[in-house]
């Protein structure tokens, strides 16, 4: 598949078998990944891959998450309701990679280059994977930056999650979608 065929046809698969997927595909998915553009180079990204039981990690800092937003007022039936909710989150699909931003200081600028050239590193894996034939979706949200999912990952101060890439081989084709046309989201000086 070409690049521009890849680009037009890859959608977010979000059901996929929980066959497991062959190292050397994730790892290739990873060296893709770090090919991404990022400004002088500072290369600043971490992955966290996770298959079979280390996925709990994940689960225990949704569940972390949960709970926490829930507060005080937590009953025996919403512990266990939370837990399931979140277990299934985390095991949605055979492996489970959390993308990490490690910021080179603390200058805004800086910083949000280097958050883009992490969510560019995503993009590639996401490519990389439908040429593949795998299953790929971005999952991110309000749990990434909740001070609990940093400390299950023991990240620094200087570091944030930025996303969620869950793979495996697609259980379901997505139908295309439409897509604005170029027109409408464009103007030309």
């Amino acid at each position: 598949m070409d690049v521009i065929q890849g680009i037009k046809t890859r959608r977010s698969v979000v059901k996929v078998k929980q066959d497991p997927i062959e190292r050397e595909k994730v790892e290739a998915l990873l060296e893709l990944a770090t090919h991404a553009p990022n400004h002088h180079l500072t290369e600043p990204w971490r992955f966290f891959v996770m298959e079979g039981e280390a996925r709990k990690i994940l689960s225990d800092a949704y569940q972390a998450v949960a709970i926490d937003n829930v507060g005080e007022d937590l009953t025996e039936e919403t512990k266990e309701l939370i837990a399931k909710t979140q277990v299934n989150k985390a095991t949605r699909a055979p492996v489970v990679i959390a993308v990490v931003v490690s910021f080179r200081g603390q200058d805004d600028t800086e910083r949000k280059e280097d958050r883009a050239a992490t969510h560019a590193a995503i993009e590639n894996m996401l490519l990389g994977a439908h040429a593949m034939g795998l299953g790929a979706i971005w999952r991110s949200g309000a749990p990434m930056y909740h001070p609990k999912m940093k400390e299950a990952f023991k990240l620094s101060d200087n570091e944030e999650m930025v996303g969620l890439v869950y793979l495996g081989y697609p259980d379901i084709i997505p139908v295309p979608k439409n897509r604005k046309p170029v027109s409408e989201v464009t103007t030309w000086l």
